[in-house]
């Protein structure tokens, strides 16, 4: 047996989750900056206007785009809903480090896994074109799943899908309120953050960093 299967066997962890927005991937320069060629400077307030109305669709309830659509009319923007859509939407830069650690760590022989707050549209883009589902042992998206995070039922519903207890599974996220959620539901987890992230245990004392929004 080798070193790292015995960490393996010794640990309580066999899988990890990993959030995507913050932790696994980027939008270059920021949403603010993807979304100031249509708004200009109200871009920080046109979006988190349309977050909070996004916010249902997260849990699977509703279309997203129609609601965009509208608040790109309010906001007098011209451009196609489908275009600005995927100018900003679409703007997904993985962080490669973390995929070289979720690489490290199945080859470890732990279990990997991605857990985020997605609408249909966009976790759709990040299933296929981005090809996540072939890169996770499970894919936990909050629309397929019903209920978004931090609600710890999110938790509850993922580790029924990963087919283990909850306290096997460690989460990472760069969001407290997300943390929270996932401990109250039996998780052990992690915040990420600039300097690192709890795997590097996992992983022969690597460091990671993080990525951009809140999924």
């Amino acid at each position: 047996m080798t070193g790292s299967e015995r960490q393996v066997v010794g640990s309580p962890i066999r899988h990890l989750l990993f959030d995507a927005d913050g932790v696994l991937q980027d939008i270059p320069d920021g949403w603010y900056a993807a979304m100031e060629p249509y708004v200009g400077d109200r871009a920080r307030e046109f979006l988190h206007k349309t977050w909070k109305d996004e916010l249902p669709t997260l849990a699977g309830r509703g279309d997203y785009l129609p609601m965009l659509a509208a608040s790109l009319a309010e906001y007098g923007v011209l451009t196609p809903t489908a275009v600005v859509f995927q100018d900003v939407w679409h703007r997904i830069a993985p962080v490669e480090e973390s995929f070289a650690i979720v690489e490290t760590l199945r080859r470890n022989g732990y279990g990997v896994h991605l857990g985020t707050n997605q609408e249909r549209h966009r976790g759709g883009h990040m299933r296929a074109a981005l090809g996540y589902d072939l890169l996770f042992d499970v894919s936990c998206y909050s629309y397929d799943l019903g209920v978004a995070k931090p609600d710890p039922g999110f938790f509850t519903e993922a580790a029924r899908r990963i087919a283990a207890d909850p306290s096997a599974i460690l989460f990472i996220d760069d969001s407290a309120a997300n943390i929270e959620g996932a401990r109250s539901a039996g998780f052990a987890a992690d915040r990420a953050s600039r300097s690192g992230v709890g795997v590097a245990g996992f992983c022969g004392g690597g460091r990671t960093r993080r990525a951009g929004r809140l999924g």
